[in-house]
């Protein structure tokens, strides 16, 4: 159920719009690009080059890029890519943002699937993967003219999930690669006089190094807390699609009337609305038109579930936020039942180490064998990961198979599924030859992943993945993209970044940030071509 705000307040939140609006564009307008949800989508309202929904660092970096920051070969640096150093010396005076991205990455190979993310990383963190901590070979420099407006809609302070992690855990990153071009994590920290003991930091101070890189860089008039999308339509479908009926192509042409009498042809691709909540919890609608809409939302909207019967009973818990606040008021000291864990991620690892700080014990069930190859403990080494280690370490050795009676801290089932969640408090598990036990908890905790919750979009999105109809998922079905310009393959001006194309670490995720700013970049400039040439004002960004 939606409220309504006062007038006083919806006049408040359209008047911030509009002046930002005239700001960024650097001309007045007569009309507010941001109306109640009664206006008909006929009026003439000003169009948006970029829409950015989610602020978390997909939508920062992409901010930053969008906001005129250019990265330059820097002129004592040398890559240990010898070929990779001979391109990028071929057009030193070029930005990385000018220069042909395919060109670049061509031979490159990393942690990641798409080769702007592998390019984009090893400049900013060259070798990294071999152990080294070479500098980065990039230096930055803002210009002005290279300004795209653009507007980022998060429904948190900037930093996006972050700020909603567990807070009492390391991050699996090095804070080096969980930072931002142009401000290290270390000068942030120092300049805070934060002691940062690990080259691990707590989700926390990634929180706080995020919000803080908004504010320095100059990037906070482009960016909106408290909003909330409701839903992204398409106005019309490009120029190839027979089935565009008259209104919307009447839409697409309409002319924005500016103060000086001159008229310019706008292409409105997407509608974006929602709210965005008032101090006072009220909702304050509002509606928008964007050329280019950049989904950067990650992937912590809707935790995995196990889609087994009496999984929505009130001790069948799906995040870690909700099994930290049960430990914090108490409501598990002195039960003499176990907390029963689902998953074999590090999320669940990072539960069981919860549980067993705070002297909680543990059944642990998960479906894949100890020995399994693509358990992530076996990826991470053990000087650097020694807490996941030694979760990995009781998984394998007290396992219920090893005693057949539970131990008093910590107990694994490998191999098992959960068939059902009983009101009692009891479990009924399923061993892969098939035999079925019933154990007793305290609470259950589900944490076997999270999948973006792109509800606001046609078929929630589910059209824009690798598998057609199917849910969008970070690793089984991504987002599918140009993998030089991020754009959907399926939608035009319909841009991708992050976890949804399938870039889980911040490191990776800055090449999408890369590759749509350069695209971007491109298509402005044939506009401003069009506009000097005569011919009509073109379309806006396309």
């Amino acid at each position: 159920i939606r409220s309504y705000s006062s007038p006083e307040t919806e006049g408040q939140l359209l008047n911030s719009f509009v002046q930002y609006f005239g700001d960024s564009l650097g001309r007045k307008v007569k009309r507010m690009p941001l109306i109640e949800e009664t206006v008909l989508p006929g009026d003439s309202l000003l169009t948006l080059p970029v829409v950015i929904i989610g602020n978390g660092p997909s939508g920062i970096c992409l901010s930053y890029l969008l906001s005129g920051y250019r990265p330059y070969l820097s002129p004592e640096a040398i890559h240990p890519n010898p070929i990779l150093h001979t391109k990028l010396e071929e057009a030193r005076h070029l930005s990385i943002v000018d220069q042909d991205l395919e060109y670049l990455s061509e031979g490159l190979e990393g942690r990641s699937s798409n080769p702007v993310a592998v390019l984009f990383d090893t400049l900013l963190h060259p070798d990294a993967d071999f152990g080294y901590d070479y500098p980065p070979v990039l230096h930055w420099k803002l210009e002005q003219h290279n300004y795209i407006p653009h507007i980022v809609l998060g429904k948190g302070p900037p930093g996006g999930a972050w700020h909603s992690m567990e807070g009492s855990m390391l991050t699996i990153s090095f804070g080096d690669w969980m930072e931002l071009p142009g401000l290290t994590f270390k000068e942030w920290a120092a300049s805070k006089r934060r002691n940062i003991k690990s080259d691990r930091v707590m989700p926390e101070e990634i929180a706080c190094y995020y919000k803080h890189y908004v504010k320095v860089m100059g990037l906070q008039k482009n960016f909106r807390d408290n909003v909330y999308i409701t839903s992204v339509s398409r106005l019309y479908r490009g120029k190839d699609d027979e089935e565009r009926s008259q209104l919307n192509e009447n839409i697409s042409t309409q002319h924005l009337e500016m103060e000086d009498g001159q008229k310019s042809l706008i292409k409105r691709n997407w509608e974006v609305r929602g709210y965005q909540r008032a101090t006072d919890g009220s909702h304050v609608p509002f509606c928008l038109f964007a050329e280019n809409v950049a989904l950067a939302t990650g992937t912590f909207d809707s935790p995995g579930r196990l889609q087994v019967e009496g999984e929505d009973f009130p001790f069948v818990l799906h995040s870690m936020s909700d099994f930290g606040a049960a430990i914090s008021k108490g409501k598990l000291r002195g039960k003499v039942d176990p907390v029963l864990i689902v998953g074999a991620g590090l999320t669940a690892a990072d539960a069981v180490l919860c549980a067993y700080n705070n002297n909680i014990p543990v059944i642990h069930v998960f479906r894949r064998r100890v020995t399994d190859t693509s358990l992530i403990f076996k990826q991470l080494p053990k000087e650097l990961y020694p807490e996941y280690h030694k979760v990995y370490h009781m998984m394998c050795t007290q396992s219920h198979t090893v005693d057949s009676n539970l131990h008093s801290a910590y107990t694994s089932f490998p191999e098992h599924n959960v068939l059902s969640f009983k009101p009692e408090m009891k479990c009924v598990l399923q061993s892969a030859s098939g035999l079925k036990k019933i154990l007793k908890f305290s609470v259950a905790l589900v944490l076997i992943g999270s999948h973006p919750n792109l509800f606001f979009l046609k078929d929630q999105g589910h059209s824009i993945g690798h598998h057609s109809n199917q849910p969008i998922t970070c690793k089984g079905n991504p987002i599918e993209i140009d993998p030089y310009t991020y754009e959907c393959t399926k939608e035009a001006n319909l841009f991708a970044l992050g976890p949804l194309v399938g870039d889980n670490f911040v490191r990776f995720l800055k090449g999408g940030a890369l590759g749509i700013a350069r695209c971007l970049a491109i298509r402005q400039k044939k506009k401003h071509e069009l506009i000097e040439s005569g011919d009509g004002g073109g379309d806006g960004v396309p």
